[in-house]
């Protein structure tokens, strides 16, 4: 919290305060303390809330033009693109949205596996960032389906399939998913109330996540714990708004460049075809940023313990900060840690194209491989990295690295009391 507390000078402003506080909140936000070595990496928490609020945005305009029927859906997605003003930007901006969603919002999941940002005392913090990523993945599934095309209709057809891998119930739910005995229209009604919904509920998790954010503070590239407010910290705004800003400016530029020159380069050439339950696409692949657990429920021979393992990779990251228990937290100070991150990043990478390739010969076999390492990751190397590993020295405070000083506290100790005597 701030050093004061700010009061109201208005007489109306200090009624309305004594009421409903948000003069004192927002004072809070903008003087917020915030450390004063996060680097550009910590600026995709506020890229990803314009990213919500963009497919927030555009998916109400895109609702009231959507026909949510099997046999209308494609032509309302065709008539929203010819017809409705400006209907072609929106549609791509809605699309493109998504995929700069996921972008974000996986670069602020490795850039907290980096720093260590899920250990204590920000478990519920990261709990709560994994299950917004959990609904996003289930949001961006059931908007997949909405345009009706040949990928929509056949990845729904695959997907919900699933649901019947599970024991003595599972055929029933999957006919409750689909209204019937086949994807139809009650599925298409079902998956666009569901998709109307979640963003609602990822946006009440995100200001759950934030407030949740507030109680221990930032985490920061060092990874130690600071006084609030210190010579350490600087106040949020405006010194980490404009970084933030200067960031989006960024990000935008690369969101723009998608939007207007390649609109449909991360899209499937079938989703442009009307869906038809008679033909079967060569190959049925969810989009980009599905791919590696894709991967990880193919690289299964067994369809139940395939559902089980996708799911596990998702649950896994809930449980990452009981799994690494290392006291360091940042891979800055953590040098065999660092070589396993990277080890990480090119395996979910390598599950990334296995998911896009068919699932035989050498692409099953390194999937099946990427899956193993996954899972040994998590569940083996990081709980004995914890135990085992040297670390290097931290530092006491986030600008000893920059001022000098020394980073053991036992020699900063017995230098304070050398001064003291003398």
């Amino acid at each position: 919290m701030s050093s004061h507390e700010y009061t109201p000078s208005s007489k109306f402003g200090k009624w309305f305060n004594d009421r409903l506080p948000l003069l004192t909140l927002a004072n809070h936000l903008t003087d917020y303390p915030t450390p004063k070595n996060l680097n550009y990496w910590w600026t995709f928490g506020g890229i990803l809330t314009f990213c919500l609020i963009t497919q927030i945005v555009t998916g109400l305009v895109l609702a009231m033009h959507y026909i949510a029927h099997a046999d209308l859906a494609f032509e309302s997605v065709e008539h929203i693109m010819r017809n409705v003003n400006y209907g072609w930007l929106i549609r791509y901006v809605h699309a493109n949205g998504a995929s700069m969603f996921f972008l974000a919002v996986y670069i602020h999941i490795f850039r907290a596996l980096y720093y260590g940002s899920y250990k204590s005392p920000r478990e519920i913090i990261w709990i709560i960032g994994m299950l917004i990523y959990f609904l996003m993945m289930a949001t961006a599934f059931l908007g997949y389906v909405l345009p009706w095309g040949q990928m929509s209709f056949w990845g729904a057809t695959v997907i919900t399939n699933l649901f019947s891998a599970i024991p003595l119930i599972g055929e029933s739910i999957t006919h409750w998913l689909w209204g019937g005995y086949s994807v139809d229209n009650p599925t298409l009604t079902r998956f666009f109330s569901l998709h109307y919904l979640f963003p609602f509920l990822i946006l009440g998790l995100v200001i759950l996540h934030i407030w949740a954010l507030h109680v221990p503070g930032n985490n920061n590239p060092i990874g130690i714990d600071i006084k609030k407010p210190s010579n350490d910290t600087v106040p949020f705004h405006p010194y980490i708004v404009i970084k933030d800003l200067f960031a989006l400016l960024i990000f935008l530029i690369v969101f723009a460049f998608f939007v207007f020159f390649s609109p449909n380069i991360l899209g499937h050439s079938d989703n442009y075809i009307e869906a038809n339950p008679l033909v079967t696409p060569a190959h049925i692949v969810p989009e980009w940023y599905l791919l590696p657990f894709y991967a990880i429920l193919r690289s299964v021979p067994d369809k139940l313990l395939g559902v089980i393992a996708m799911f596990a990779a998702i649950f896994v990251l809930v449980i990452l900060p009981w799994l690494d228990t290392s006291k360091v937290r940042s891979a800055l100070f953590r040098p065999i840690y660092k070589q396993f991150y990277w080890f990480l990043v090119a395996d979910v990478l390598i599950l990334g194209y296995m998911g896009a390739m068919p699932a035989e010969g050498i692409y099953l076999l390194i999937a099946r491989v990427a899956t193993a390492y996954y899972f040994i990751h998590f569940l083996i190397i990081l709980p004995v990295l914890s135990r085992k590993e040297k670390t290097l020295e931290v530092p006491l405070s986030i600008t000893e690295p920059v001022l000098g000083g020394m980073s053991n506290p036992a020699m900063a100790k017995d230098d304070y009391k050398l001064k003291s005597l003398g």
